[in-house]
């Protein structure tokens, strides 16, 4: 970020950037910020913009060969290609070395495979940007920026509820703070109370809740917060995935923190953010490893005997978490 910072404040471009990772937000907000300083603001005669897998590479190399018109630089964005996965993109990947020199790419996908040869290219010819989800220290500050460039205040707890609520992507941060900053704006100050009654709390919360109540034998609360999500028309079989995503989230913890790894190295490895596997850590304490691998096996065994048709998909998630009730230490 500090490379392509430091391009469009000096203006002197790489003809080529890849920018990569988990967090769609600042990805998206990095290929804006290029694209606006490339064209200088607002030239949209020489911009184009492929997206998708159906890309035809020999029809983009075209365009690239093409002057600008009443300008420096044309300017191509090619996103969601999968380009950066497969084999196949060889023509591309060659372009890449003798590119037009009034031609400028941006290339925004969330996941690549370094030794893909298309990427070897934009990493020898241009620049490569990873854009990773955020620890709890950064997006807590963020958060703070946000909402003092709107010249008010948000309580230290809020904020930590706000993101408790939220997760760690940060395009789901920004809208449900904008919905709390349009709530509150006429008294300047956004309290925990206000975050808990503006923020729509994300599934996966419901389910990290509901594995903490059968962890501490409180049936009846876990039992409840399935009834709700089954109220609020969510599928059974996603409650059963997130379940089962979950119980395994806390089995590699388990492992990973018996083998001597930190919060930030099992967060690392596992591919969340740091206070993720922090929840994750103490979640997982309260579990024994036997337990927990049995009841990612259990899922597997549910999941396959509804769509077996043996149970029905709403009995078979609730005897699961019957079961797994008081299965703590």
């Amino acid at each position: 970020m500090k490379r392509i910072n430091e391009d469009i404040k000096t203006g002197n471009f790489k003809q080529m950037y890849l920018l990569c990772g988990e967090e769609d937000y600042l990805r998206n907000q990095y290929r804006n910020r290029l694209k606006d300083a490339l064209l200088n603001g607002g030239d949209t005669m020489n911009l184009s913009i492929y997206e998708g897998k159906d890309i035809n590479q020999a029809q983009i190399i075209d365009k690239a060969e093409e002057v600008p018109f009443f300008a420096d630089r044309r300017v191509i964005i090619i996103e969601n290609s999968g380009l950066f996965k497969n084999a196949g993109a060889d023509q591309l990947a060659d372009y890449m070395k003798e590119c037009f020199e009034t031609t400028y790419f941006i290339f925004n996908e969330k996941e690549v495979d370094k030794r893909n040869k298309l990427y070897k290219a934009v990493k020898d010819h241009g620049y490569v940007g990873e854009f990773q989800e955020q620890d709890e220290t950064t997006l807590s500050r963020w958060v703070v920026s946000l909402v003092k460039k709107e010249n008010m205040e948000i309580d230290p707890m809020a904020v930590a509820t706000l993101l408790y609520k939220t997760g760690s992507e940060m395009e789901n941060i920004h809208s449900e703070l904008e919905k709390c900053i349009c709530y509150c704006i006429k008294k300047g100050k956004i309290t925990v109370q206000d975050v808990e009654t503006i923020c729509t709390e994300r599934i996966a919360n419901r389910i990290f809740d509901m594995i903490n109540y059968l962890a501490t034998g409180r049936q009846e609360k876990a039992l409840h917060l399935y009834y709700d999500l089954l109220s609020l028309k969510e599928p059974p079989m996603r409650i059963l995935a997130l379940i089962a995503r979950q119980f395994n989230l806390l089995l590699q913890t388990k492992t990973l923190r018996e083998k001597g790894y930190d919060k930030s190295t099992i967060a690392q490895k596992m591919g969340v953010a740091p206070f993720v596997a922090g929840k994750c850590m103490e979640q997982a304490a309260r579990f024994k490893k036997e337990v927990l691998r049995a009841a990612v096996d259990d899922c597997v065994r549910a999941d396959e005997d509804i769509k077996t048709g043996k149970v029905s998909d709403i009995m078979s998630v609730e005897l699961l978490m019957i079961k797994y009730c008081n299965a703590a230490k």
